[in-house]
């Protein structure tokens, strides 16, 4: 991926670093750099903390004991992602500490960007693609600057490195293939198989409980020296143990500073979890977590997402500090207010839909913190927690993180809208709503998308009946959901936007980023594996495709160029409820087949055209397509005595002097390998 980054992108600089950005909030004369510096095909962002001067003392310590707390374990998710990712950022640590030879020459700046990868993705395969990234410099360059710094490689992990074939992928979901065998993510030791997997969790889940516990969400499946598969679980004294410990300590101390008594129960039930290592405490935590609503300071912490296995079952370790924010939640409260109606007039079957909807929550947060899967590269809403039966009998929280969607808006160039928009109506349209519109699309996705339908009796989880489909499947199950009512009046009546014309901008940013805008993503030649790219391929292929024979949706060319118009989008509507309707009868009845045909007939494949056209229409933009962020740094003032009087926030401007600092201050976890 890198050696295509480079080349294609040679406009955007070989070394980021494009500006000089201020460590201070924006006032009249230090305006606030949103951008400090590109690299390969990634953007570096900074975000500003909003109301964090108006908590007071024990809030500001709640928000920086649960960012330690989420910093610590760090190491954990460049652990999971490949099992040689710690040996190896030791090693480039080091290296980019501690050498004292050029750094002006080619070769170094080629080390930097693959260092600078690296980090960002937290291990050696890209984030999104999953794809190993290639050095463009030579193993004897590597090599000269190992012996220049002291730094030591087993010969194992220099091979790694440089040969393209091995552990070319971090997860593999080609459907033909053994997506264990073929995965480098370290959830599973390097020889199980797939069919063993399959064979160990069907032995242990009982398919007949109605609260079953998330299946191997917490631990490493190996084999044991009797050849038997067994489970290493992530917990204190066990896997991962001294990151852990450190992550508890840090709870500890939030527990004590709690704004209520369910917080800090809830809290309490975490830290039980994390030395227990028992999935029954972790549904007690998110029972317990979900009802905690009331306060100003929230958070996101455990494995948490099960994108990064292909057998979705183990969850990445995630952690995002959040403070509310008032008024925007307040404006956007209405959405999950009326849950039951958009459950209600839904397009599914009568059978697959939520008779109560229970206790779905809504709001806009600022975010001050974020580590492992969260970080650098961020989501921009979640919908927790993610058990099918917690959902249905306790309900779950929905988070817009409003200051993350706001340091995109202000790193975004208008370039991209401008050269694909189909007219000038659609432009100005997007200028006039299209933030709106992202924003609804967002709520609907998670609040009312993630928190819709339900699975018929007996069926299975869906880790289990949809297999590696499963993420992709769920993803567009929820934009579907936003996307059929974006284009409906009772949003207008609700006060949510002014007129459908917000509606018809998702709808025009939805379908050219599916059919065209993501690709710029993807290497030529490659397929798409990330879940959410293959869902919103896969939903953009499917309505143009059906929409044919009216006429609904057309790709045209004009002057060489390919442009997407939506002819009617009343009808393009309907079709969006036509497959939101198919993907819950999926996902209810846990179709694998149907699900396997509809991603491998329209989400998998990319058109080789439209790819080489999208590529070559967006290198001269100079706008990477993929973003991540240097995290505020939280700063406590202590007095004399040792306590902590106030919490100050700085925020840094160089993304290679954060790297090096947390890999300092958070590397918890020893180097197995050396």
């Amino acid at each position: 991926m890198l050696r295509f980054s480079i080349s294609l992108l040679a406009a955007l600089s070989m070394l980021s670093s494009c500006k000089q950005a201020s460590t201070e909030p924006a006032t009249d004369e230090t305006p606030f750099v949103w951008s400090p510096e590109y690299f390969s095909d990634k953007k570096i962002v900074r975000y500003q903390v909003p109301g964090f001067d108006h908590l007071n003392l024990d809030q500001k310590k709640l928000v920086y004991y649960l960012t330690q707390a989420g910093l610590s374990g760090r190491d954990i998710m460049w652990d999971m992602n490949y099992r040689y990712n710690l040996t190896i950022r030791h090693a480039l640590d080091n290296i980019v500490r501690n050498y004292k030879g050029d750094r002006e020459s080619e070769d170094w700046k080629k080390f930097m960007i693959y260092v600078k990868n690296v980090w960002f993705s937290n291990g050696i395969h890209h984030h999104y693609s999953s794809d190993k990234f290639i050095p463009e410099f030579s193993r004897e360059y590597f090599n000269s600057l190992c012996e220049a710094t002291n730094t030591v490689l087993m010969e194992e992990v220099m091979n790694v490195l440089f040969d393209p074939a091995i552990d070319a992928k971090r997860i593999n979901l080609e459907p033909n293939s053994d997506l264990v065998l073929g995965s480098a993510v370290n959830f599973y030791d390097p020889d199980i198989t797939e069919a063993e997997v399959d064979a160990y969790y069907a032995s242990i889940i009982d398919k007949n409980d109605p609260t079953p516990v998330s299946y191997g969400l917490n631990s490493k499946l190996v084999r044991g020296p009797d050849g038997k598969l067994m489970e290493k679980v992530w917990k204190v004294g066990g896997m991962y143990g001294p990151a852990i410990s450190e992550i508890v300590k840090w709870l500890e101390k939030a527990a004590e500073v709690a704004e209520n008594e369910p917080q800090r129960y809830a809290l309490k039930l975490l830290i039980e979890y994390y030395k227990t290592g028992d999935l029954k405490k972790w549904d007690e935590y998110n029972i317990a977590w979900s009802q905690a609503t009331a306060g100003d300071i929230d958070y996101i912490n455990g494995f948490v997402e099960v994108y990064h296995d292909p057998k979705g079952f183990k969850g990445s370790y995630e952690t995002i500090v959040e403070i509310n924010d008032f008024e925007a939640s307040e404006r956007m409260a209405v959405v999950a207010a009326n849950a039951q109606w958009f459950e209600d007039h839904s397009p599914i079957m009568e059978a697959h839909k939520k008779d109560t909807v229970v206790g779905v929550t809504y709001k806009v947060v600022n975010v001050a913190g974020e580590a492992g899967d969260a970080s650098p590269s961020t989501p921009l809403g979640v919908n927790l927690p993610n058990s099918d039966w917690i959902r249905s009998e306790y309900g779950s929280k929905s988070v817009s993180l409003g200051n993350i969607i706001e340091a995109y808006d202000q790193a975004e160039g208008p370039g991209l809208l401008a050269e694909f928009s189909n007219d000038q109506e659609e432009i100005d349209r997007a200028k006039k709503y299209g933030k709106l519109a992202a924003k609804l699309h967002t709520a609907l996705h998670e609040v009312i998308g993630h928190a819709s339908g339900k699975l018929e009796d007996g069926v299975g989880t869906p880790a289990e009946t949809l297999k590696g489909y499963r993420s992709s499947l769920e993803e567009a199950r929820a934009d579907l959901v936003s996307l059929y009512f974006l284009m409906d009046e009772k949003l207008v009546d609700l006060g949510l936007m002014p007129s459908l014309e917000v509606g018809k901008a998702a709808y025009d940013q939805y379908l050219k980023n599916g059919l065209m805008l993501q690709l710029r993503r993807i290497e030529p030649g490659k397929n798409i594996e990330q879940a959410h790219m293959r869902n919103r391929q896969m939903v953009a292929a499917w309505v143009l495709d059906k929409g044919k024979a009216d006429n609904v949706v057309t790709m045209e060319k004009r002057d060489g160029k390919t442009y997407i118009e939506i002819n009617d989008y009343e009808k393009l509507r309907e079709l969006f409820g036509q497959l939101l309707r198919e993907t819950q009868r999926i996902k209810s009845q846990g179709d694998y087949e149907a699900c396997r045909d509809l991603f491998e007939t329209y989400g998998v494949k990319v058109d080789p055209a439209i790819h080489a056209e999208v590529l070559a229409r967006t290198v001269k933009l100079n706008d990477p397509p993929y973003a991540g962020f240097i995290n505020p740094r939280l700063i406590p003032i202590i007095d004399a005595e040792g306590a902590i009087t106030d919490i100050k926030v700085e925020y840094p401007d160089d993304f290679t002097e954060q790297m090096l600092e947390y890999g300092e201050q958070y590397g918890f976890l020893p180097d197995k390998n050396q």
